[in-house]
């Protein structure tokens, strides 16, 4: 740029008054170009004077603008709404209870899998916590620490596993099932009512007594039986978007039906399920320690249902056997409790009504 270029003066109709040293940032910036202020002060005077004068007008680059706002600003609510003590409490639960799935190895690097899950003749079983075994030994002389950490692999993944499988086919079930209707819609929902009418407990351990305990089966069975629910759960959320605008629009449109049921409806009615899948965790975690600990587990895997059943006949001699697993499902649980109340208060809008009611009443105490 030249001088003669430099010392032009900012126009007061772009700038407004100005004093020397914003003057001089505006000619040094790239977004200020003296030769051409001309024409661009034209465009922005023909650009806003149509945009205001002009009846329902809409300017692109201020819609752009405020639907990135608008994102953020939601985004940004909805992380303000997970912000509170117990939420957050459970978040760093999970968290550490993830390192541990996925570190297990190098967090417990003295003893190795195979001698964590096998007979060690030269290690006293059942000895109390010391320097070398923190948290004491256990039956066959396995490591209770090392257990614990390799147990929380065997039941995060078993769990997330199962979850997925019901979550997934039960989304699929329920949104196909509200959105066929008719008879179609009774046949799923009638199959999924004979699922859940029997006792699931009793099915699990049948089936795993005829064709075996391998993990590959407890995962199908408690994924199958999962289903159900998460069916009827979705299936409730998509009758009520089905019968809205925008789903009449996209059939007039001519958009497939799966377009419709999965892009269109799902994204509309997956809230409580996201919630309820925080919450089941927890319960495929749980259930999987019960089967185990009746005996009913993969005999290969690390599980704390398996080491509270092999420690249950020493409570009195040695209560650090069974109590330190009993600690690892309580304290997972709990964590995936507190993130699905945390989602739940997050997501559903009557929920924030009542705390903001709530709210309101107490700043009426303290004015008064």
């Amino acid at each position: 740029m030249s001088t003669e270029e430099n010392n032009i003066e900012a126009p007061t109709s772009v700038v407004g008054t100005i004093d020397g040293e914003k003057a001089w940032a505006i000619r040094q910036s790239k977004l200020y170009k003296p030769t051409n202020y001309k024409e661009q002060l034209k465009e922005v005077k023909e650009k806003y004077i149509k945009f205001i004068l002009t009846p329902n007008a809409k300017d692109d680059e201020l819609i752009r603008r405020d639907f990135e706002f608008n994102k953020l600003k939601s985004k940004r609510k909805f992380a303000s709404k997970l912000n509170n003590f117990l939420t957050v409490f459970g978040i760093i639960i999970i968290g550490v209870i993830l390192l541990w799935v996925v570190f297990a190895p190098w967090i417990v690097s003295r003893f190795s899998f195979s001698v964590l899950s096998g007979v060690n003749e030269s290690i006293p079983p059942y000895a109390p916590p010391d320097d070398t075994y923190w948290l004491g030994t256990a039956k066959f002389g396995r490591d209770v620490y090392g257990r614990l950490i390799w147990g929380a692999r065997s039941s995060i993944t078993m769990g997330l596993f199962s979850i997925a499988i019901s979550s997934i086919f039960g989304v699929m079930l329920g949104i196909y099932a509200a959105f066929q209707g008719g008879i179609i819609d009774n046949i799923i929902m009638r199959i999924m009512d004979i699922i859940m009418a029997f006792p699931g407990l009793i099915i699990i351990i049948i089936i795993l007594s005829i064709v075996g305990t391998s993990m590959q089966t407890i995962l199908l069975i408690w994924g199958f039986l999962g289903i159900p629910g998460y069916a009827r759960l979705i299936r409730g959320s998509a009758l009520q978007e089905i019968g809205k605008t925008y789903v009449e629009a996209a059939k007039v449109a001519g958009t497939k039906d799966g377009r419709i049921m999965f892009k269109h409806v799902m994204p509309n009615c997956i809230a409580p399920v996201v919630v309820s899948v925080t919450f089941n965790i927890g319960g495929m975690i749980l259930g999987l320690a019960g089967l185990s600990y009746l005996g009913f587990n993969d005999p290969t895997l690390i599980e704390w249902g398996n080491d509270i059943s092999l420690a249950r006949d020493k409570l009195y001699n040695a209560i650090w056997a069974a109590l330190v697993p009993g600690l690892g499902i309580f304290i997972t649980v709990l964590g995936f409790m507190l993130l699905g109340d945390g989602l739940r208060d997050a997501m559903d809008p009557r929920l924030q009504g009542h705390k903001m009611k709530k709210v309101k009443k107490s700043k009426k105490k303290k004015a008064e």
